[in-house]
């Protein structure tokens, strides 16, 4: 896959630090959803000027690409084009002998997933893809990204049209989510993801369930670590409270 024509032009660069090819090596692994976003496009930038990546770089470009596109949801442009490139960067690495590394997997499929989430004919043609890609994380590589393999899985079978006309499966979509809750109960979307797949299968019968975790979801991202994303995470929360007809006593 040829780069995307446009990347994202990056803020902040002035204040990243000064770092040099083997400090970006140690540090690259250890950014994920607490990292502030300056952060995460300086080590962007910084990857975006290595001569020559290898397999471990690529893979975490395309975390980064993702991290970026997540928390750019204002901006449909700039969120599609972070995850282009992020999906530039995860195939490079499955290219380059990288298909044993779940992660790689993992972000080609989320970043597949923004690129083509606001085009339905594209999405359609795609999913066959992201299925198969969050298969092989599942297999390789269950707990990253806070047993991410197991949610997103989860919610393509929870959003997908049902047969005939989909792969749509309610009940595989629910074991899924369960399964993100059991390996990573401190991640509090994996809580809201399992409440939505409560509401959107059992309905008003799980109330009681949908929100326990709605709040166990509210508590946990109480918790100073989750502070550049927790405003983000609250109107995913309210959705799905406000859905199920929930008033909710944890703020």
């Amino acid at each position: 896959m040829s780069p995307p024509k446009e990347l994202v032009r990056l803020d902040g660069r002035e204040t990243c630090p000064d770092w040099n090819d083997a400090q970006l090596k140690e540090n690259k692994d250890r950014f994920d959803d607490t990292t502030d976003t300056i952060a995460l496009q300086c080590v962007l930038d910084l990857l975006r000027n290595v001569k020559e990546c290898n397999r471990d770089e690529n893979a975490a470009g395309a975390k980064i690409c993702f991290l970026l596109a997540d928390r750019t949801k204002a901006d449909q442009v700039r969120r599609e084009r972070f995850a282009a490139e992020g999906l530039n960067w995860a195939e490079c690495a499955l290219a380059q002998g990288g298909e044993e590394r779940g992660d790689a997997y993992y972000y080609l499929a989320v970043n597949l997933g923004i690129t083509v989430g606001k085009h339905p004919v594209s999405a359609v043609k795609s999913l066959d893809r992201t299925v198969a890609s969050l298969e092989k994380a599942v297999a390789l590589s269950p707990d990253i990204h806070n047993a991410g393999p197991y949610g997103v899985l989860g919610m393509v079978y929870l959003k997908a049209p049902p047969w005939p006309r989909g792969i749509g499966d309610g009940d595989k979509a629910m074991e899924l989510l369960e399964e993100a809750v059991r390996r990573s109960t401190a991640y509090p979307m994996n809580h809201v993801f399992y409440a939505r797949a409560l509401w959107e299968v059992e309905g008003e019968d799980a109330e009681r369930e949908i929100t326990a975790n709605l709040e166990e979801a509210l508590r946990l991202r109480n918790e100073e670590r989750w502070r550049t994303v927790r405003e983000r995470w609250m109107d995913d929360v309210t959705d799905v409270a406000r859905q199920a007809h929930i008033e909710l006593t944890v703020r």
